[in-house]
């Protein structure tokens, strides 16, 4: 036992040993925060500036560019003036087309694109002096669709964390306007489809945005409801014996699911007042070419697609692509990428560009357009309607060098797939038998482009066409082969696959 002047001294020097670790930690904390926050040596120090801008020399052209580009637009003063004349507009082989739809301030390509493909088959077959179906329509049922599919996912994943993955990009991606063909294919399946008298366009189907916010906002907080009522119905089950927990976790997966009712009526809801109410029934008045009256019946959208299209969409088509980063001659599925909760995911048969211009080619040639996407934004001349790599010479103008192949450019997300539009004209040369031009019938109105459309060289194809959905009657026995593959499996995050606006 220690005397009181021991304890004295004891207590004495815990006190100097803790003054003296507080000091350490003080100086070592203070000298941590002078430290920059990354090495260094990787920074721009004053000497590297000093390299870096010597390389700017300031002479009278770069003076002349500087003006210009304070006021002028770089696209503007990129053009090629050796370029400037309008291209050819001949084509030797085009599909049989009447009339250009207008998307206008939404994201829905891939379904005008889907539905354009369909229509010019109708008129053609049916003699008529033009038509439109309804995207209105399925757009209703797009987003009724995607709303559940989202709201599913969301009790699918009910036992995984916040931070997992899939259940981060479901709350990132509740609902787009945006999508591919296979939403088309699967969507008419289950609802088929209505003139465009039938269920016109509304305000908000042409201005997507504002309509789109609410839904996901109102997504999100049934998500997050959903996931709460699982948390607490597990939670209480946990307490209870093992022989009722069965019992209990199937009353909670049935209360997810009455749950996942009564949030879709309020999308139903929110979807009427925005878009209108789905047609079940109508009359429409066949006419022919010359506006003769053919014939006048009441249909469903079920009936009026059997009578006026009839093909099976989802058997039919297959959707092959052009992705240099990934092996050709695979298949390759995308994980949760659909419209349809009970469809089918993205599916592709990865194939070089030639190969894929044969099947183009094919099809066109027996006047069948095609479902087609592409990185349309990338040397696009407006004016003209033309995609073009000569159009703009950004090199000269900014005096560097941009030097990346299509792999790299995707590799480095400098180009994707970014909009969906009907591939419906090629021009041969006659020489040589290869291609020289493409166009396709755009969405974006008929003062648009080229007549609505728009001209795209052979080498701007080869650059920036992605994907392609054609009949498989046009398609190589080896490649239908491949659809016997195991497909190879790609997460819903990949960016290679955003949807087509």
């Amino acid at each position: 036992m220690l005397s009181r002047r021991g304890n004295k001294f004891l207590l004495y020097m815990k006190r100097t040993m803790i003054t003296t670790a507080l000091a350490v930690l003080f100086v070592c904390t203070a000298a941590y925060a002078q430290q920059p926050a990354g090495n260094p040596e990787g920074g721009i120090s004053a000497e590297m500036l000093s390299e870096i801008s010597k390389a700017y020399e300031g002479t009278a052209s770069d003076k002349a560019l500087r003006n210009a580009l304070a006021v002028t637009p770089i696209g503007t003063l990129a053009i090629n003036a050796e370029n400037a004349a309008m291209i050819d507009t001949h084509f030797s082989d085009r599909v049989k087309t009447k009339g250009i739809t207008d998307q206008q301030s939404s994201g829905r390509c891939w379904l005008f694109t889907g539905l354009n493909v369909l229509r010019a088959k109708m008129i053609d077959k049916y003699d008529l002096p033009g038509m439109e179906f309804s995207q209105s329509y399925l757009f209703f049922y797009d987003q009724l669709e995607k709303a559940n599919l989202f709201l599913q996912g969301v009790i699918d994943t009910k036992e995984l964390p916040y931070d997992d993955r899939k259940v981060d990009w479901l709350f990132s991606n509740p609902l787009s306007d945006g999508g591919q063909f296979t939403g088309v294919s699967n969507l008419i399946t289950k609802y088929g489809v209505v003139p465009s008298e039938a269920m016109p366009e509304t305000y908000q189907a042409n201005n997507t945005s504002q309509m789109a916010n609410l839904l996901k906002l109102k997504l999100r907080e049934d998500g997050l409801a959903l996931r709460k009522a699982y948390e607490e119905g597990y939670a209480k089950i946990g307490k209870r014996p093992k022989k009722d927990v069965e019992k209990l976790m199937n009353d909670l997966d049935g209360k997810l699911q009455a749950m996942k009712v009564e949030q879709l009526k309020e999308i139903y809801r929110m979807l009427v007042l925005c878009l209108g109410e789905p047609v079940k029934e109508f009359e429409w008045t066949r006419c022919d070419k010359d506006n003769n009256i053919v014939s006048r019946k009441k249909y469903t959208p079920e009936s009026f697609y059997d009578e006026f299209i009839g093909e099976d969409l989802e058997n039919n088509y297959i959707m092959i692509m052009n992705d240099p980063c990934r092996e050709y001659g695979k298949v390759y599925e995308i994980d949760y990428d659909r419209h349809v909760y009970d469809g089918h995911n993205w599916l592709y048969v990865n194939l070089p560009v030639e190969r894929i211009k044969e099947m183009a080619i094919a099809s066109i040639k027996d006047n069948v357009a095609m479902y087609f996407s592409c990185d349309v934004g990338k040397f696009y001349s407006s004016k003209k309607g033309l995609l073009d790599l000569a159009n703009f010479d950004y090199e000269s103008l900014m005096g560097v060098e941009f030097g990346m192949d299509k792999k790299e450019r995707v590799q480095t997300h400098a180009s994707g797939s970014s909009h969906a539009m009907t591939l419906i004209a090629v021009d041969i040369c006659p020489e040589t038998g290869k291609p020289v031009k493409w166009m396709v019938e755009n969405s974006w109105g008929p003062s648009s482009g080229y007549k609505g459309c728009l001209i795209m060289t052979d080498e701007w194809f080869d650059e920036y066409m992605f994907r392609l959905v054609v009949e498989k009657k046009y398609v190589p026995a080896d490649v239908l082969e491949m659809l016997n593959q195991t497909p190879v499996q790609l997460p819903a995050w990949d960016p290679m696959f955003a949807p087509e606006e």
